[in-house]
């Protein structure tokens, strides 16, 4: 069993390599590093780490936390303030469903993945972080089912707070999602 810090720097070895690039040409390429969820300020700042490292290496890392993108979309459709008001009237649950609906998270017009699309161009690589801070508003299937038809030959890695056993993830290692992902694990445990 490899420690984090173990498993970071073997995913950062595979992720510079000129050949993580390439796309296999049979499909897209997702990744999954799964981590403990209490080890969260660690990985932020290793995903950091990594990005500069690729930097200084001429690759260009985007990094995109699912969370902020979220928030943006709410204030850019004035829906943030309305958000908070509606919470307190209706409940967590009615909320969650609210912003599920204004991003389209069940369509392949989801405005997460729209936005991702439309703020990718040049990358690399691109890092998909935040999933935990957003629960219960998006969920990882959300994004990780329509991204690979929209963001061809780069290769995708999502920071998954909680464990993925290279078919279910399984959020905060508590919260078991129903659905199945052809992503392959990035380091494993």
């Amino acid at each position: 069993m490899s420690t984090l810090e173990e498993r970071f720097d073997k995913a950062e070895e595979i992720i510079l390599k000129r050949s993580f690039r390439k796309n296999n040409g049979f499909e897209d390429s997702c990744y999954i590093f799964d981590y403990e969820p209490s080890k969260e300020l660690y990985v932020r700042e290793r995903i950091d780490f990594i990005k500069k490292k690729g930097e200084s290496v001429d690759m260009a890392i985007k990094v995109f936390d699912i969370y902020d993108i979220i928030i943006q979309i709410c204030k850019n459709k004035g829906f943030l303030e309305k958000n908070f008001e509606f919470e307190q009237k209706k409940g967590l649950e009615r909320v969650t469903k609210a912003i599920g609906n204004m991003l389209r998270v069940t369509t392949p017009n989801n405005l997460v993945v729209k936005y991702i699309e439309e703020h990718s161009e040049g990358a690399d690589v691109i890092f998909l972080t935040g999933i935990g801070k957003c629960f219960p508003l998006f969920r990882a299937h959300n994004v990780l089912n329509n991204l690979n038809g929209v963001v061809h030959n780069i290769p995708v890695v999502m920071f998954y707070p909680g464990s993925y056993d290279g078919q279910y993830l399984v959020l905060f290692s508590q919260i078991k999602d129903d659905n199945h992902y052809r992503a392959f694990k990035l380091a494993d445990r």
